[in-house]
């Protein structure tokens, strides 16, 4: 066959089909952004993903070979960008149901008419605690200069880690050219989030058109059975020997989308802090971890927060005048164990610290501290480059301008280690240290 009788019989077969070729069509409907996170138990995995055109079936078929004999159908959002082209993105969420815990899972997910993702896979959650919990822990990765994302891919397509606390700062900024930076981003990172759970918390770079592109396209875990709601912001769930927690810091400073929202997520920390220590909840999760944006306390000397305040003193202490709404009490009276915080571009691990009073640890090791553990670790890349460090302040245990991330380990109910990746260096191990409790609890000025 000629070129010219090939592109001819080409044009007669899209003249005479019976449904006309458009960019409405299968190719065009293609899922993407693929990403997967936890539900409220070790049963449920969410599944979230877009198409750039109208597709309104939402179907993952997975199962325990490539056989892929279960399948599972969701619903189809229309999320429409504030940016001069109003482009619009249709999100499908689908939660998969009665997983077998520890079982690996592979799916695609798409449509019979539009089409199919490549095959991916991932583990459902245990609901033990017999087993060493592993995940990567970072800030402000951005889509540009995203220095740490091919490690991470790497270490996640060889099984390292078990899920990811991404603590804010996603694409710099997801809404940028008209909310094509976010399509990007989430593109790249798929082949870390569509195999491993992806748990995420706000930042300040996702703060347009009051937070749109982060409320609509991530799904964390809800206790209202419902996902892409108010979750994406403040949220929980347990994994192993740990209860973790998502909130946002960005309320406390972008309060023209209402006060409101500060009031309803501080009830809500509260009385989810209260539920996790319940004694046998926690017995069964002793370790409890929380993750957002901003941090309470830092060094950087390019922040007027850190110079002026020692930290962003609103998280730490409350609202300016009512002083109502602070932190730093709340998650010290009902036994934090760790706080990661991202925002400043570096690494600095701090010494337990309360009330800007330094308590006990060493070097190596903390050893029943009395203070939660801060942990900053906004150095994964992203085109703002680095953030310097000012004098080392009283808390300050380590500081670190490589880009890199957090590695964090929980071993048992008495052991839990962190280690510092710095991406500069080759994946070198740049600081490390175990934290150590006999006991999990309120700690000693609130007994």
């Amino acid at each position: 066959m000629t070129l010219i009788n090939g592109i001819l019989l080409c044009f007669f077969f899209i003249i005479v089909s019976s449904k006309p070729i458009s960019f409405n069509d299968p190719i065009f409907g293609q899922p993407e952004q693929i990403h997967i996170s936890y539900g409220l138990d070790p049963s449920l995995m969410i599944v979230t993903w877009v198409t750039l055109n109208e597709v309104n079936d939402s179907i993952v078929e997975y199962g325990e070979d490539d056989m892929l004999s279960q399948r599972a159908t969701g619903n189809v959002s229309i999320f429409q960008d504030d940016g001069t082209e109003k482009r619009r993105e249709y999100i499908h969420r689908v939660v998969l149901r009665d997983l077998r815990p520890g079982q690996r899972y592979f799916y695609h997910c798409g449509s019979d008419v539009y089409g199919w993702s490549p095959l991916f896979w991932f583990t459902a959650m245990r609901n033990d605690s017999n087993f060493v919990l592993r995940t990567a822990v970072y800030g402000d990765m951005g889509k540009d200069n995203a220095q740490s994302m091919t490690r991470l891919q790497e270490e996640t397509q060889l099984g390292h880690f078990d899920f990811i606390l991404h603590v804010g700062d996603m694409a710099y900024n997801m809404d940028s050219d008209n909310a094509r930076y976010g399509d990007e981003f989430m593109n790249a990172i798929e082949s870390i989030a569509a195999y491993i759970p992806y748990m995420t918390c706000v930042g300040n770079h996702e703060s347009n058109y009051n937070f749109s592109q982060y409320f609509a396209k991530f799904s964390m875990p809800s206790s209202k059975n419902t996902y892409g709601d108010d979750a994406n912001f403040f949220y929980s769930f347990n994994v192993g020997p740990a209860h973790i927690i998502g909130f946002s810091t960005e309320f406390y400073y972008y309060t023209q989308y209402g006060f409101d929202q500060i009031a309803n997520q501080y009830e809500w920390l509260e009385q989810d802090l209260k539920k996790a220590n319940e004694p046998e909840n926690r017995a069964r999760q002793p370790w409890i971890i929380t993750m957002a944006h901003k941090p309470m306390y830092c060094s950087n000397n390019d922040d007027d927060e850190c110079l002026n305040t020692d930290g962003y003193i609103y998280i730490r202490t409350g609202l300016p005048y009512i002083q109502a709404y602070g932190l730093e009490k709340l998650f010290a009276q009902y036994g934090v164990d760790l706080e990661f915080w991202a925002h400043e571009h570096s690494y600095e691990r701090l010494w337990p610290v309360y009330n800007s009073t330094v308590y006990n640890g060493t070097s190596g090791a903390y050893i029943d501290p009395d203070a939660p553990v801060h942990i900053i670790t906004g150095s994964a890349g992203c085109d703002e480059r680095h953030d310097p460090f000012g004098v080392p302040r009283p808390w300050t245990a380590y500081q670190n301008t490589d880009y890199g991330y957090t590695r964090m380990n929980v071993y048992n109910a008495s052991h839990l280690y962190l280690e510092q990746v710095s991406d500069d260096q080759g994946g070198k191990v740049v600081d490390n240290m175990w934290l150590i409790k006999s006991k999990h609890g309120s700690y000693s000025y609130f007994k």
